[in-house]
């Protein structure tokens, strides 16, 4: 995951190395993150890290625990991974891997949306094995950014067509009868998956990108989005 939000800005005057001398909360900063007003856009940037590390699978999770009040969000890749190294500089805003880019905001802006909400955001990442990005929230905090147009980010992946995707989300709600679609889970668990791997195998030598299947996967997505949320 060594790409990051495609923003150029330059460093403040009279920064340097020192990550703790620049905070995502910088003046500098701090309306690049007013822009980020939907998770989805950040599950976006962090599959976008994902792709620039060569990944051909990316896993994406979105767990919902409403009893546990807490929503967890999770990347995981098979891309080339970052060594230690790379690993203690990735939530610097102004470090980037990347030679076309200025700065690094993808990862530091995620981490604070997460904390602002009383959660956190994790990394861990292996050379030659891949990365896993994990960002927690309190689900019910009142500066708790809606997941957002989670189609939309997921058709802009898919059709991206460089990587296969997995794609789980889960909703527990704590209410008995519920059931999760395609019935897997618990009495009070509701689960949407699918894998572009196994679409393809199905669809052979027609494309994601297809006109009518595309349609097809805008409106699969969507209802299986709307479905975890319907009685």
């Amino acid at each position: 995951m060594d790409h990051v939000a495609d923003v150029e800005l330059d460093p403040p005057q009279g920064a340097t190395g020192d990550c703790s001398a620049r905070s995502i909360e910088s003046p500098e900063l701090r309306h690049w993150s007013a822009c980020m007003r939907e998770l989805s856009l950040h599950i976006l940037d962090a599959v976008q890290n994902s792709l620039e590390a060569g990944a051909t699978l990316v896993a994406l999770v979105i767990d919902e625990d409403l009893p546990a009040d807490q929503l967890t969000i999770t990347v995981r890749d098979n891309g080339r991974g970052m060594d230690e190294a790379t690993l203690a500089r990735v939530r610097d805003p102004f470090y980037t891997t990347r030679t076309t880019r200025k700065v690094g905001l993808g990862i530091p802006l995620f981490q604070a949306a997460a904390e602002r909400c009383g959660g956190g955001l994790t990394i861990e990442s292996q050379v030659g094995r891949g990365t896993t990005l994990q960002a927690t929230f309190q689900h019910s905090h009142i500066d708790r950014a809606p997941l957002g147009d989670i189609t939309g980010s997921l058709l802009s992946i898919i059709l991206g067509g460089t990587c296969d995707v997995h794609y789980v989300h889960r909703v527990r709600t704590g209410r008995q009868g519920d059931r999760a679609i395609g019935d897997q889970g618990g009495d009070d668990l509701r689960e949407f998956e699918f894998s572009t791997a196994e679409l393809k195998a199905e669809l052979g030598d027609v494309p994601l990108s297809h006109p009518a299947v595309r349609e097809w996967l805008r409106q699969f997505i969507a209802e299986g989005e709307a479905a975890l949320f319907t009685r």
